[in-house]
């Protein structure tokens, strides 16, 4: 297979097809967050490649993958400019590199039904398998990358993404691909068009309409329900007042030694400005002390005005701080959340675990030591205990430190450890005022549902706010403003189903598929006998 494709001009169509589909793909997410759109972004995509080669096909859907993302992820380029150092250009090639990896992904989805789904029919079984599959690989393979995911489109649709308590958000992905396929058959019937040669059968369109009807009706009925057990178990719950801090500090000061006192100084005023809403606990944002707090090197000045301030406000703390261990020679540092009780005394501490590649640490280091962090920190982070939660007044809190809030394993694990919230602390002001926010606050929303538990995000620039256990946006706040909000949060045990089994619907449509490919390649042998020789 040659790198370019052959005879590019006789396919402008095609390409131009893959292109709006790519286009519409990303409008589904925010800030544009056309979340209807997506119920019909692949079908462009689909009618390219109704008559192309596997080859072909290949190349159209690596044209709507790349086009995807390099609109959704656009917002990495300033990112690492302005962060980062580099320059503009090397910036755009590595959003292109990335963006090409993750269009491959598509690439591979067009190549398989055009090369296994050789009628209609089988469109409808196995498009939603394969878009699920291929995310479920992608949140996993090279440590993982599962940002905006299609099923996160939905994230303001409460009573569709109640699904995802049982099938995670794979589930909502699965039948947003299944309305697109069921959808392009009845378009092809209706323009008596053929896929790979083949004519539309009726009983096939209406079929895979009825079908892709029902399972729906059966999803918003099942949401409407859950909806109202859940809020029924929050009317009886516990419930704590909890304020989030969002101190709005410019990223290219906050490490500077001078701003260090009126960092902490402007935190301390937005908690006090809480207190009159009785908070029984205040959260600041990730790494909001500029200092090592644990360090009798950091800053012990600024240790003390902290822990004073919440003996005097009587108020439990929690917020983000780099930390280092000893091991010997060796110094290992932390991404760490800490918890101070009303004495100002710590009473328990979370490592993030699941760290940002080339952000907080350097894969392969050992393989390629000239590729440097695109993010400058004291060195490269070590990773905590996964599932580990902070006892707080005999709560159990779960607290996921910025990237962590998208891998969903790391959320089940806590709620499974007993954890009756979470707290998401991020900073985000790397992404300034762009879509990345947005979309990084939307993905949020599906941890809270899968394991219904109410949620509490605190952001350096934003976006902060809660999350009740149904998914439900209790308040969010806006982008770069000084923030301080106070809500009240229900503390939940509810045992999910997706507690139970994880990601078991999305390893199922993976084995579907592997299944199906494995019994594909032993029909090849069987009509080719040798190529075994």
């Amino acid at each position: 297979m040659t790198i370019i494709p052959q005879k590019l001009h006789e396919y402008k169509k095609e390409y131009l097809l893959a292109i709006i589909s790519g286009l519409l793909l990303t409008s589904t997410f925010p800030k544009i967050n056309l979340d209807w759109v997506a119920w019909f972004a692949f079908i462009p995509l689909l009618y390219s490649i109704k008559t192309l080669s596997v080859k072909n096909a290949f190349y159209v859907g690596l044209a709507a993958g790349v086009t995807h993302y390099l609109t959704l992820l656009y917002w990495l380029v300033p990112t690492m400019h302005t962060y980062g150092n580099l320059p503009v250009w090397t910036g755009s090639l590595l959003i292109l590199l990335l963006s090409i990896y993750l269009g491959l992904y598509y690439a591979v989805f067009t190549s398989f039904l055009t090369k296994f789904c050789k009628n209609p029919f089988s469109i409808a079984i196995w498009f939603p398998m394969v878009i699920v599959s291929l995310e479920f690989i992608r949140s996993l393979l090279f440590s993982g990358f599962p940002w905006e995911l299609t099923g996160y489109s939905q994230f303001e649709r409460l009573n569709l993404i109640q699904l995802s308590d049982i099938t995670g958000v794979y589930g909502i992905s699965f039948l947003i691909a299944l309305v697109n396929g069921s959808l392009y058959i009845s378009l092809l019937y209706a323009g008596k068009q053929k896929w790979q040669g083949v004519s539309v059968l009726k009983k096939t369109a209406w079929g895979s309409l009825t079908v892709a009807a029902l399972i729906m009706i059966m999803v918003l009925i099942y949401g409407k329900f859950r909806i109202q057990s859940t809020e029924q178990k929050m009317e009886t719950a516990d419930k704590i007042n909890i304020s989030v801090i969002q101190g709005n500090i410019d990223q290219s000061i906050k490490w500077s030694p001078e701003y260090q006192k009126a960092t902490i100084l402007k935190y301390l005023e937005l908690s006090f400005s809480t207190l009159s809403d009785s908070p029984s606990l205040i959260i600041w944002p990730e790494t909001a002390t500029p200092f090592y707090f644990s360090s009798p090197y950091g800053s012990p000045y600024l240790k003390r005005l902290i822990q004073e301030a919440v003996k005097e406000a009587n108020i439990s703390l929690l917020f983000g701080s780099p930390s280092y261990q000893r091991d010997g020679e060796m110094v290992n540092y932390y991404n760490t959340a800490y918890l101070l009780n009303p004495d100002g005394k710590q009473i328990g501490s979370y490592n993030k675990v699941h760290l940002v590649p080339y952000g907080e640490y350097v894969p392969l280091k050992e393989w390629f030591p000239f590729i440097g962090k695109l993010v400058a920190h004291v060195g490269d982070f070590k990773s905590g205990t996964k599932g580990s939660t902070i006892l707080w007044n005999q709560h159990q809190i779960g607290v996921q430190i910025c990237f962590e809030i998208i891998f969903p394993d790391l959320a089940r694990a806590m709620a499974s450890n007993q954890a009756d919230f979470f707290i998401n602390i991020t900073n985000d002001a790397w992404f300034g005022t762009s879509s990345g926010p947005f979309q990084h606050f939307s993905m949020t929303v599906f941890r809270a549902v899968e394991n219904k538990r109410a949620l509490a995000r605190a952001a350096n620039t934003g976006i902060s706010g809660f999350i009740d256990p149904t998914g439900r946006i209790m308040a969010a706040t806006s982008l770069s403003v000084d923030s301080a909000r106070t809500d009240t949060l229900p503390l939940m045990k509810t045992k999910t189903i997706y507690m139970k089994v994880g990601d078991l619907f999305a390893k199922i449509c993976l084995i579907f598929v592997l299944t199906f490919l494995a019994y594909c390649f032993m029909q090849h042998q069987k009509c080719n006998p040798k190529q075994l020789n």
